[in-house]
């Protein structure tokens, strides 16, 4: 019996971490996804026609990404004996870590760790939340520091990073950083628009002074330090604009998805184009 197939066809936005994740490891690859959780970039890898093995700790998440998967493991990345769940001598062109390590007790060991398991030519393609983002410091100056169920602020996030600390998190394990792109956000688009809208309007302006307070998630593809070629700075960066609302719903059904969400209250509209944003799905 061939194994059944999932019936809807959906698009990733591209200003989300999973679009970025999957544009910078490309097509054909041999990857190590640490993480996956239920499969999002996962299938959109298999799409690529990516050969992926997985470490996952959740079992319900195993058994919904294992359908995209060559092979997968169950381990929690916070075991520091989790390298010996592979097959031994195991290499990957890439390794994938979207929104994983700031859910690490040690992140800089799990780097150091990847070195043995990419190939010659391999890289890291790792996502990771912005604690610098402009409606966080208004969250902090309502002296507000409150974990949400998902997020910047992600109620399991053990470990939290400017992109300096994402500079040297990189370094001080071995790699540097060649390439990255930014998920940008308004501060008004986040899970933290009430702290920023009750700034007053100075404080407001004084915070937009800084260049990267719409950064919501970097993606950044790092190679070992010994690796021809140069490194950028995350700093030196440009910020893209954001646009007027990072979800995007396909022209076949933006009308009605429109007429549909017309219908609902404020507060449940916004809760769901929350969800679109978080998800990254096109309608």
């Amino acid at each position: 019996m061939k194994p059944q197939r999932h019936k809807y066809e959906y698009k990733v936005s591209p200003n989300t971490a999973a679009a970025k994740v999957v544009r910078m490891v490309g097509a054909g690859r041999r990857v190590l996804e640490l993480g996956p959780g239920p499969g999002a970039i996962t299938r959109l890898l298999k799409d690529n026609a990516c050969l992926i093995t997985a470490l996952e700790v959740d079992r319900k998440a195993i058994e919904l990404v294992g359908q995209y998967c060559e092979q997968i493991h169950s381990c929690d990345l916070n075991d520091p004996e989790w390298p010996s769940r592979l097959p031994v001598g195991s290499q990957f062109n890439a390794i994938v870590a979207a929104d994983v390590l700031e859910h690490l007790y040690d992140p800089w060991t799990t780097l150091r760790r990847l070195h043995a398991l990419l190939d010659p030519e391999g890289f890291l393609v790792i996502s990771l939340p912005h604690i610098a983002h402009g409606a966080i410091v208004a969250s902090l100056l309502a002296e507000e520091f409150e974990y949400q169920p998902w997020g910047l602020l992600d109620k399991t996030h053990i470990r939290f990073f400017g992109l300096r600390n994402m500079q040297r998190l990189f370094n001080d394990a071995g790699f540097k950083i060649v390439e990255a792109d930014f998920v940008v956000k308004a501060p008004e688009q986040t899970e933290f628009a009430k702290h920023w809208r009750r700034l007053p309007p100075e404080t407001r302006q004084a915070l937009s002074a800084n260049p990267f307070r719409t950064v919501y998630q970097v993606v950044i593809r790092a190679v070992p330090l010994g690796a021809e070629g140069g490194s950028l700075q995350l700093t030196s960066l440009p910020v893209p604009s954001p646009t007027e609302a990072s979800y995007s719903i396909g022209a076949r059904g933006n009308r009605i998805a429109g007429f549909a969400l017309s219908f609902l209250s404020l507060q449940t509209r916004q809760k769901i184009l929350r969800l679109i944003e978080r998800t990254g799905i096109r309608l």
